[in-house]
C-alpha cells in the first residue's frame, strides 16, 4: 500500500476547482459496468454521500477493478473533475485503483435497503450503511457539542467511578463486580462473606454518576460528568438499554428554579447545534426515518419551556377530554402517555413537571415545605416525553439523614455523602440527561439499540 496522502471524500465533494492529482480511499458501497465504462461508489464515512469513481479500459486492471464487490476497500488515484451526471458536483476518473481489502459476494450488506432488525444482528458492519453512519455521524458531533456547552460555561468535567459500592437510585438494579468464585464463594453466618472480594466489600457497576459529582460540585461550584451507565433491569422495550451514557451537571449555589434553566438552555442548544451542524445526516433522517423531524427539531429550538407543579398537572390530566390506559392519581409517577399529553395536547411546547410527591422520588431530593413533595423536575418533551429528569439535592443533614432512615438506606455505607452536609453545605441542584434518549429524539429513531454502537439488552452482549 503506497504512503499517498489520502483526501476524504467530504473534502472532495467540497472542492472549489478541478483537481489534477487526488488519492482517495474507502469502500464500496455500489459497482455499475456498461459498455467501455465502469462506476464505483466509494464512501469512507466522513460525511453521507458517496463518490463517484469513473474507471475506463485504460486502467491497468480494469477488468478486476471493474468487477470490485460492494464492501471492498480500494486506494483510488486519480483526477477530481466536474460531474455531468444529476445531483453530484464531482467525480474521480481513475487513473490507478488498488484493491486493499476483498468482498465477495457473501458480505452481508448489498445494494438494497435492511431492516433495522436484521442489521442489529451484524452491528459490527452496520456503521458502513447509509442509516447507521448516520447516526453515529450524529452521535459524535453531539458528544462534542456537550463538551462544548458546559465547557464554555466554566464547568468542571469529573470522570465518576464505574464501579461502585453505592447504588444511587436505590433500586438494587445494579451489575455486581466480584473476583470470588461463582461455584463456591467464601461465606459467613450463611451468607457471602464480601469482605473477602477484591474491593473488601459487594460492588457493582455504576447506575450514576451524581453522588460523587456533588462532591465535586462543593468544591468547583459547576461541574458535569459525561460517561457510561449500568442497570441490570430485565426490560425489553424499545427505550431501555443495559448500558447506556448519562450526562449530569451539578451546580452549586442552585435552587429548582436554576436547575430547570440550564437543563432548558442545554437541550435547546444541543437542537440548535444539530441544525447547523448535522445538516446532511438530519436530511436523511427527515426524508426516511421520520417525516417532519427537521420542523420538529426547529419548533422546539424556538419554543418557550412551559412549567408546571405535579399536582396541576395530575389535575389538568384528571380533566382531560380523553381516557389514559393509567389511571391518574395523585401519588403515583406519571406515564408516558400523560406525558406525551400535557406536551402535545394541554401546551405543544415542552414543560417542566416539578414538585413530585416524595415517595416516588429519590432519598437525596429536598423536601418542600409541605413534607409531601421534594424538589424535582421533569422536562417533558412532544412526542418522547420525559427527557431530563433532575432536583435540587437536600443540603441540611439532618433533614436527609431522615430521608434516609425512612427508606432503609443504612447512613453508616454514606457517610462520604453526609460529609458535604457536615462541612460547608451550600444548595446544589442537578439532573440527568440519557445521552440515547437524546439522540433518539433528535434523529426520529425510534429504539435505544439503534443510536449505540453495541447495544448490551437482557440476553445480548455480542461484540
Amino acid at each position: 500500500m503506497n504512503g499517498s496522502s489520502r483526501i476524504s471524500v467530504r473534502e472532495l465533494l467540497q472542492s472549489q476547482q478541478p483537481d489534477a492529482s487526488v488519492c482517495v480511499k474507502g469502500w464500496v458501497r455500489s459497482t455499475r459496468r456498461g459498455k467501455g465504462v465502469a462506476f464505483v461508489t466509494l464512501n469512507d464515512g466522513s460525511c453521507f454521500a458517496s463518490l463517484q469513481v469513473v474507471l475506463t479500459p485504460e486502467l491497468e486492471n480494469y477488468d478486476i477493478a471493474s468487477k470490485v464487490g460492494t464492501g471492498a476497500c480500494l486506494v483510488v488515484k486519480g483526477e477530481l473533475v466536474a460531474s455531468p451526471a444529476a445531483g453530484q458536483a464531482w467525480e474521480v476518473l481513475a487513473q490507478s485503483i488498488e484493491i486493499v481489502g476483498a468482498a465477495d459476494e457473501t458480505y452481508p450488506l448489498q445494494k438494497k435497503r435492511h431492516s433495522l432488525e436484521y442489521l442489529r444482528s451484524i452491528a459490527h458492519l452496520r456503521p458502513r450503511s447509509n442509516t447507521f453512519g448516520a447516526v453515529f455521524r450524529m452521535r459524535s458531533a453531539l458528544a462534542f457539542a456537550v463538551h462544548q456547552f458546559f465547557q464554555q460555561r466554566g464547568f468542571v468535567y469529573v470522570q465518576t467511578p464505574i464501579i461502585t459500592a453505592n447504588d444511587c437510585e436505590g433500586a438494587g438494579e445494579m451489575f455486581r463486580v466480584s473476583t470470588l468464585d461463582p461455584s463456591c464463594p467464601p461465606q459467613q453466618d450463611g451468607k457471602v462473606d464480601w469482605s473477602q472480594d477484591f474491593f473488601g466489600e459487594r460492588t457493582g457497576l455504576t447506575v450514576s454518576g451524581q453522588l460523587q459529582g456533588e462532591l465535586f460540585a462543593t468544591a468547583f461550584s459547576d461541574i458535569y460528568t459525561f460517561g457510561p451507565t449500568f442497570r441490570a433491569e430485565n426490560s425489553n422495550t424499545s427505550r431501555h438499554a443495559a448500558e447506556f451514557w448519562m450526562i449530569e451537571p451539578e451546580i452549586a449555589f442552585a435552587d429548582l428554579r436554576d436547575n430547570c434553566q440550564l437543563g432548558e438552555d442545554f437541550l435547546r442548544y444541543l437542537v440548535v447545534y444539530a441544525l447547523e451542524n448535522c445538516q446532511e445526516d438530519l436530511h436523511f433522517f427527515d426524508q426516511r426515518i421520520e417525516k417532519g423531524l427537521i420542523d420538529k427539531l426547529e419548533s422546539l429550538a424556538k419554543a418557550q419551556f412551559h412549567t408546571m407543579t405535579y399536582t396541576e398537572a395530575v389535575e389538568q390530566l384528571q380533566k382531560a377530554d380523553q381516557s389514559f390506559e393509567f389511571p391518574v392519581t395523585w401519588g403515583h409517577d406519571l406515564q408516558s402517555e400523560h406525558e406525551r399529553y400535557l406536551t402535545e395536547k394541554v401546551f405543544s411546547a415542552p414543560v417542566f413537571v416539578t414538585d413530585y410527591p416524595k415517595q416516588i422520588k429519590a432519598f437525596y431530593m429536598r423536601m418542600n415545605d409541605d413534607e409531601k413533595t421534594v424538589a424535582a423536575m421533569d422536562l417533558l418533551v412532544p412526542r418522547v416525553g420525559e427527557i431530563i429528569g433532575g432536583s435540587q439535592r437536600e443540603e441540611r443533614l439532618d433533614v436527609l439523614q431522615t430521608r434516609m432512615t425512612a427508606q432503609g438506606i443504612a447512613s453508616g455505607d454514606m457517610d462520604w455523602y453526609l460529609d458535604i452536609r457536615r462541612w460547608g453545605t451550600c444548595p446544589h441542584a442537578g439532573f440527568g440527561l440519557g445521552f440515547e434518549r437524546l439522540l433518539m429524539y433528535l434523529t426520529g429513531m425510534e429504539n435505544i439499540r439503534d443510536v449505540i454502537p453495541f447495544p448490551r439488552t437482557p440476553g445480548h452482549a455480542q461484540f
